[in-house]
C-alpha cells in the first residue's frame, strides 16, 4: 500500500514540474470584430455574407424525383439516384434498393438493373447475390437535388474534356 502511494506521490510531483516549463500563454479575443473588407477576401461558400455576420441558411434542397437517367461526367461514375430515398431501409440484412434493382424485378419495375460488377469479388468471382462490399448503394450513388452550385464551376464533362481519338 505504501509502495502504490509513493509512486503516486512521485508521479504527481513529475507532473507538477513539467507542467511550469511548458505553459502556454493563455490568448485573448479580439476586443472588435474582426472585419475582412477587401474585395476577394469573404469566403465564396459563405454566399457573400461577411465573416463576422450570421447567415441566413438557405433552403433545403429537393431531391429531384424525375425517374430518369442522368448523363455521367466522366468515366466509371457511379449514377444518381433519380429519386427520393427517404425512408429506405438499407441495413446489414435488409436493402431496399435490391426490391428493384435487382437483374430479377429490373423489368418488373422498369428499374435499370445494377451493374454485373456489383455481383462480383474483389478476386473476379461472380456471385449470385449482391457483393458484401456493394451492398450499401449509398457509399457511391447519391440523391439529386435541385440545390445550387455554391461555388462556380466551370467542369464541361467527359465527353468536352477528351477530344474523339483518346487523350490530347
Amino acid at each position: 500500500m505504501k509502495a502504490v502511494a509513493t509512486i503516486a506521490l512521485l508521479a504527481s510531483a513529475m507532473l507538477a514540474g513539467c507542467g511550469a516549463k511548458h505553459e502556454e500563454t493563455p490568448h485573448r479575443a479580439p476586443s472588435a470584430p474582426v472585419l475582412i473588407s477587401a474585395p476577394g477576401q469573404i469566403d465564396p461558400m459563405r454566399r457573400g455574407v461577411p465573416i463576422d455576420a450570421d447567415a441566413t441558411p438557405p433552403a433545403m434542397a429537393r431531391v429531384e424525383n424525375f425517374d430518369r437517367i442522368r448523363p455521367v461526367n466522366y468515366e466509371m461514375q457511379p449514377p444518381t439516384i433519380p429519386h427520393s430515398i427517404d425512408n429506405y431501409q438499407l441495413t446489414r440484412n435488409t436493402n431496399r434498393c435490391m426490391l428493384c434493382h435487382t437483374r430479377s424485378n429490373a423489368q418488373t419495375f422498369l428499374a435499370p438493373p445494377v451493374s454485373p460488377a456489383h455481383y462480383a469479388t474483389r478476386d473476379g468471382k461472380i456471385l449470385e447475390e449482391i457483393s458484401p462490399r456493394r451492398y450499401f448503394c449509398v457509399q457511391c450513388h447519391v440523391v439529386q437535388t435541385d440545390a445550387q452550385p455554391l461555388i462556380a464551376n466551370r467542369y464541361e464533362g467527359l465527353n468536352t474534356t477528351i477530344p474523339e481519338g483518346g487523350v490530347r
